[in-house]
Parts: C-alpha cells; structure tokens; sequence
C-alpha cells in the first residue's frame, strides 16, 4: 500500500496544474479574508451601539441594562415577593424636552405587542454591584417562558410554569432560588455562585426590543420597536438587608432617561417599569470569527475540481487501464486516491485557514466577538478537514460517473451550491435550514463561532450566520455522505470495465 500511496502522490504533484489549483485555492481563501475584513460595517458596537457591549464574568459579552429597586445585602439573607402582573407596551420615541433628549426619527407604525415580550423579565435578584457585566443571580417570571433562575448571563435554568411567587436566598457565597403558586410550598429551582461580601438585593424589570424576522426568497427583513415592561410585585419581604430601597437605571445611556421607567411603592410592593435586558449579547455583539473564513466555499470549488480531476483524466486518457494492470485491487487504487488528496487538501486547507485568520483579523481590527482558543483551533481545523472530506467526495464522485464535467457539477451542486443559497438569503428560512441539515453543505456548520442562547431572541436561522446542526454534527453529514459515495464508486469500480 505504501508504494500505491507513493505512485499516486507523484501521479498529483507531477501535474503542474494542480499543484496550481492548490496554490489558488489557498489565494481565494486569503483574499475573501482580506474583502470580510475590510468591508464589514460591524466593528464591536454591540446591540445598542454606542461602543463595545459589557463582558460578562466569563468574557461573553452581554446586555446589562434593567430597573433596579435595590438595598444593600451584606452577608446571608432573604428576598420573597409575588409577581401580580408583567405586561408590556409600545415605548414611543423620546420626545424633545425629556431629560434633553434629541427628537428621534419617525418609526414605522406597527402593531404594538398585545402581552410582555416572550423574555420580558420581572423578579429578584442579587447583583456584586450595579457595574454592567458584574455577577449575578436572579430568579425571574418571563413572558412567556414561565419562571426562571438565571445567572452571570448565560447561565438558565426553568422553574414552574405556573408560579408566581419568587424567593432568593443567600448563604456565603451560594444563591438559592426558589419558586411557589401560592407562597406556601416552596420548589428550589437552582443555585448560583457570588462572592461573598456586600451585594446589591432587590426587584428588576427588564424586557428585550420587540422584533420580528423574516427569510423569504432572495432576502430578509426585520420589523423592531422599543418596548417597556410593567412588573407588579407584592407582598415583599427581605432580610438581611440594610438601607432604605432605591432605584436605579442600571446600564442607561444617560441622553436616554424617560420619565416613565422607573418605580412607584405600592402598599407592600412596587410597580416597576424598564427596558433592556439582562443576557448574553448575541451575534449582534461585534465581527464575528468565522466571517475571515468565508472564503471556504470557493476554495471547496477549487479543490473539489482537482478532486474529480485526478480520477477522471486517467479515464480520458486511457491510463486507468495501466493503473489497474499494475495494482489489480481496484478498491486499494481508490482508497489511495482518496488518501493522497486528503492528505494535500488537508494541508492546503489547514495552511489557508490559519492563514485567513490572521490576515483577516489584521485587516479587521476592532473588537471582535470573543471566541476561545479551543473555537479558533476548531474552526481552523475544521475549515481544513471540511476541504479534505469534500475532495475525497470529490473523487467518489468522479468515479462514479468517470467525466469529468458532470461530475464537478455535481460536487459543486451537492456541496456550494446549498452552502451560498442558504447563506445569502436566497431560500427562505425553513427549506435554508433543511438544505443544511440534509446536503452535503452541513460541514460548513464546523465554521460557526457564536452560541445559539435559547434564553435570547433572535433570527437562528444560515442568513444570519447560525446553522441548523452543531460543527461535528454537521461534519457528520459530508462525512456518511462520503462514505457512501465512496461504498458505491468501490462496487461500481469492481463490475465496470475500464
């Protein structure tokens, strides 16, 4: 086998063009990493503009904006309230004169959302601080999620559907949440980590924009508004806390005060109003990694071509027949095949991406959403055996229908094709999500950088760079798409003449 391996490396290297083919496909890769750098428009302004979002404990960058009714808590103690209600409505534009803000533009008219955003937020929390990004616990009622006990953002555990009374209690430096119908039976939900030391203990309201999204046929669009959120809270009780309660607009932009978020003491509780949110940012939150590597789809063309190439000229060329009398196993010539270009485009590939990376974050610059060496090596790594697998189906392919034309059209149907219809927008949302679980193109999920939150609302969907399987799960596709096609090409070698 080891002499196989060796013919057919020099059958490749020894054709001047595609070793070229190799060199361009690293070049493509280079240059859309250049064109995502230099022509992206989001540079790490956040969701709300205005500069790069606050980090979480963990570096995630994340939302931290809420109405705060707080007291100092400075050791162990208790919070138990009664959420009565959480609605929402429409916020309309500031008006000129309000805490002096500027007038803003005309919004389209729309529907104002009848009930509290799904992930409109109304609980208790306890917070190291008013400090955006700083840790937290809180346990929540939602809009329309039922009740919740989040912490440091990305951290969400469900509680009971139908529970309107909240409990956080603190012990050192563990946070407890707790839930209850009727205040009387009491389910623990979950706990949380926070240092020990005086924190911030209190009500918050807190409610994302509303938006609407939408993928049809060539395109996308998106309907939002500013949204305020109503909590009424009851029956309040707390110990171990100091002070008198206070309000805060924690993470406001200042030229935004409204006169109508804030908080109003009603008998034993408070009605309270606000805006923003409390989560992980999203993939609005800057430039996103996988952006440098979007040249993976034409560099796949390229090798994909010399793929089908290095099967089918043989076949043009009458060589195969000397090929086959030399080694009679047909299935070894075929595995040496497919070793042999996995093994170049693996490298070409590996080489590119790595390459792609660091150009393309060079040219880029600004505050890019923050992904784990772990990720960066995965995606590097993943791009590079994304190209290798493809080049091997390449050569299945090629084998099976032995003309060269046919088959790159094919490949390219089968593996591109998909890839740019559902990211561009072409397909609406539901069949771009199905193409990619389904077609070969479903590798291109090893690319994917940013978490899917499901405790954020956004459009999850290929336009918006989120794919419809996890990176190995999608891997997995072109890979047992591969290896049929190779299962087949090895029987079809066997019974066909030459």
């Amino acid at each position: 086998m080891k002499g196989l391996l060796r013919a057919e490396f020099t059958k490749f290297r020894s054709v001047r063009g595609w070793v070229v083919g190799c060199g361009v496909a690293v070049v493509l890769m280079l240059f859309f990493a250049v064109l995502a750098g230099a022509g992206t428009s989001d540079r790490g302004g956040g969701p709300r503009g205005g500069g790069a979002p606050p980090k979480g404990p963990d570096g995630t960058p994340v939302v931290d904006g809420f109405t705060f009714v707080r007291q100092p808590l400075p050791a162990d103690g208790t919070l138990t309230v009664r959420v009565a209600d959480l609605t929402g409505t429409d916020l309309p534009p500031p008006r000129p004169g309000d805490d002096g803000a500027p007038p803003a533009p005309a919004e389209p008219e729309r529907p104002g959302p009848a009930e509290a955003e799904p992930w409109a937020k109304a609980g208790l929390i306890v917070k190291a601080g008013t400090t955006p990004g700083s840790p937290y616990a809180a346990v929540m009622v939602t809009g329309d999620h039922g009740v919740r006990m989040q912490h440091d953002f990305v951290h969400d555990l469900a509680g009971p559907a139908d529970a309107r009374w909240l409990r956080l209690e603190r012990k050192g430096g563990t946070v407890i949440g707790y839930a209850s119908a009727d205040g009387a039976a009491w389910t623990r939900i979950g706990t949380a980590a926070l240092a020990t030391g005086e924190v911030e203990a209190g009500l918050f309201v807190a409610t994302p924009p509303h938006e609407e999204y939408d993928q049809f046929l060539g395109g996308t669009s998106s309907i939002g508004g500013k949204v305020i959120a109503t909590g009424t809270f009851e029956h309040l009780t707390a110990t171990g806390t100091t002070g008198d309660w206070e309000t805060e607009i924690v993470g406001a932009d200042p030229s935004a005060g409204r006169p109508d978020v804030g908080a109003t003491r009603t008998g034993d509780g408070f009605t309270v109003t606000g805006t923003g949110d409390i989560a992980p940012a999203g993939g609005g939150a800057g430039p996103k990694l996988e952006q440098t590597l979007v040249g993976g789809f034409a560099a796949l063309t390229v090798l994909a071509v010399l793929g089908v190439l290095f099967v089918t000229t043989e076949y043009r060329r009458g060589l195969v027949r000397t090929t086959f009398t030399a080694t009679p196993g047909r299935a070894r010539v075929l595995a040496a095949k497919a070793v042999v270009i996995g093994a170049v485009t693996f490298g070409v590939g590996l080489v590119a991406s790595a390459a792609a990376l660091l150009i393309g974050e060079a040219v880029r610059g600004g505050d890019p959403y923050p992904v784990a060496v772990s990720t960066q090596v995965r995606i590097v790594v993943g791009t590079a055996a994304l190209l290798a697998v493809a080049a091997v189906f390449a050569v299945a392919i090629g084998t099976i229908l032995r003309r060269g034309a046919g088959a790159v059209a094919a490949v390219v149907l089968l593996t591109t094709l998909p890839y740019i219809l559902s990211v561009a927008a072409v397909l609406p949302a539901v069949p771009a999500q199905w193409v990619l679980r389904l077609t070969p193109a479903a590798a291109f999920a090893v690319q994917q950088t940013v978490p899917e939150w499901p405790q954020v609302h956004q459009a999850y969907t290929p336009a918006f760079g989120f794919f419809p399987l996890p990176p190995w799960g999608g891997f997995a596709v072109l890979c047992a798409w591969t290896a049929a096609a190779l299962a087949i090409a090895a029987v079809l070698l066997r019974r066909r003449d030459a």
